[in-house]
């Protein structure tokens, strides 16, 4: 099939570009960076610019559009205005939707954990009751909205914190933090909100598996455990033969301006109802580890 990636250049996009690229023909959009999408099929394009996104379908003419662009973080939203926001994680979703609905084409569109209510308990299922409380998880939640009321051929991912070195090394967290820690420097962790984080690789492979099904929908998108950053940590030092001593609890409340989400941990049965393997926070820290998230 021939697949329109957004985001090509970001984190997951390193992924969704190497993995996608075996078995399909890919078409990588990067913006801010080029990431390692200069490897493959690619274009500089700014993705709130309407004109160029309809020359862009109107020539690749894809069957399927893996959404990942956007502003990606809470930190992230902070650096720029709300109208500059809304324009990039809003309005032009609804305008790739529009596309992929006049072009016949698939849309997948990769929101956020972080439109649940954070409060509501543990390990929620799709129809758990949806509160974001920061700017980009709000404008996530509206980009999924604009898509339901465009059309109906759309799978929604909502992503849990990903982790994972990719290309670029220290462009995520988990990266940085990694970094530090194997020059025995101490990192920051919260102990006091809980996710379900997932590997930047096996997302990709997710994404891969259902870009190939019949399936549309909501899904949620994470690993299979319900963890801290500080116990997703203690995992890596215990792998890497780091010491755990590098790692300082800190509470959310502890740091300034952090948007403070308590459990946004998923339950992910929706989407290995459909035959999704989701391997352990300890498999894919292992292949990090030995440089087989590529692989």
């Amino acid at each position: 099939m021939k697949v329109l990636i957004t985001g090509g250049g970001g984190f997951l996009g390193s992924f969704l570009n190497w993995v996608l690229n075996k078995e399909h023909r890919i078409l990588s959009l990067y913006h801010n960076s080029t990431g390692n999408s200069n490897l493959f099929n690619s274009r500089y394009a700014d993705i709130a610019n309407n004109t160029i996104l309809e020359n862009i379908f109107r020539e690749f003419k894809p069957d399927v559009v893996v959404h990942s662009a956007g502003i990606s973080s809470s930190a992230e939203t902070a650096k720029h205005p709300a109208k500059y926001v809304y324009n990039v994680n809003v309005n032009a979703t609804e305008n790739i939707a529009r596309l992929c609905n006049l072009h016949k084409a698939k849309l997948i569109f990769l929101s956020t954990d972080l439109v649940y209510a954070g409060y509501r308990g543990q390990m929620l299922n799709e129809d758990a009751k949806l509160i974001p409380i920061s700017l980009y998880a709000e404008t996530k939640l509206m980009g999924e909205v604009k898509i339901q009321n465009t059309f109906e051929n759309f799978i929604i991912l909502r992503c849990a914190l990903m982790f994972g070195l990719g290309t670029g090394g220290a462009n995520n967290f988990f990266a940085q933090s990694y970094n530090k820690l194997i020059n025995n420097i101490p990192i920051k962790v919260f102990t006091d909100q809980y996710r379900t984080p997932l590997s930047g690789r096996e997302a990709a492979g997710i994404i891969t598996s259902v870009l190939e099904s019949d399936v549309t929908g909501i899904f949620n998108m994470g690993g299979r455990e319900r963890l801290s950053r500080y116990e997703l940590f203690t995992k890596l030092c215990s792998a890497a033969g780091i010491d755990e001593g590098l790692l300082l609890k800190v509470k959310m409340s502890e740091i300034h301006g952090y948007t403070a989400v308590e459990d946004v941990s998923m339950d992910t049965s929706k989407l290995q109802s459909i035959g999704v393997n989701i391997i352990s926070v300890e498999e894919s820290i292992l292949k990090i580890l030995n440089n087989k998230e590529y692989d």
